[in-house]
């Protein structure tokens, strides 16, 4: 192994996180383990950040330079405040995120700087769901959106069960659904969940579980 692939190989990453839009509502949750190759490196790691009272993100990939992205994008997003005097809508926190992951990616390392975001929030125009890739493109979600390890298994049960009306209390039973899926199949995924909720009364956390893998006899 060379020390390319040696600086890789410590680089924490593995994850589920999930976005659902609902008809009152927004869900953001994520599971806890982070991995360092198949090496458990964090069994309560946060994945999902509040950017600003009306925005959350969540994160995968290198979790360093998700990490500084996250410091960055609040950053930003607090200095075009004060310049403007005004919050910024999702779309442009959307497009501001995505141009710090742009540059992110295409800069050299030796440790590449692969990160993908899920950003919701609401403003005067209502609730949105934005799915920023590792590239740094953005989709806004008309329905869910899943990142990471575990994101494909999820992906099965979002669309075998997830429909258009759905509530933020239906969805909140529904991620944790979808994240047990993920860590039962995805060994990069595990060691608890957290769901937060985006309504007409802010930003909730109203799930928060961790999972005891212990034997005890």
């Amino acid at each position: 192994m060379d020390e390319h692939e040696q600086l890789v190989s410590k680089v924490k990453h593995g994850t589920t996180t999930i976005g659902m839009v609902c008809r009152d509502g927004l869900i953001i949750s994520s599971e806890k383990r982070a991995t360092t190759g198949t090496f458990i490196a964090e069994k309560k790691s946060e994945k999902v950040f509040k950017i600003t009272d009306n925005l959350l993100i969540t994160t995968s990939g290198t979790v360093s330079d998700a990490q500084l992205l996250t410091k960055l994008i609040r950053a930003e997003l607090k200095l075009k405040q004060v310049r403007t005097d005004r919050e910024a809508t999702c779309r442009e926190a959307a497009n501001l995120l995505a141009g710090l992951i742009y540059g992110n990616i295409r800069k050299y390392s030796l440790i590449p700087g692969i990160t993908q975001f899920l950003l919701a929030g609401s403003d005067k125009e209502g609730y949105h769901l934005y799915d920023l890739f590792v590239d740094g493109s953005v989709l806004e979600c008309e329905d869910y959106a899943a990142s990471g390890s575990g994101s494909i298994v999820a992906y099965g049960v979002l669309e075998a069960m997830y429909r258009k009306e759905i509530t933020v209390k239906e969805g909140v039973e529904l991620c944790v659904k979808c994240l047990n899926a993920a860590i039962q199949r995805d060994a990069a995924s595990g060691n608890g969940i957290v769901v937060y909720t985006i309504t007409r009364d802010g930003i909730k956390k109203v799930v928060d579980k961790d999972i005891d893998t212990t034997v005890k006899l």
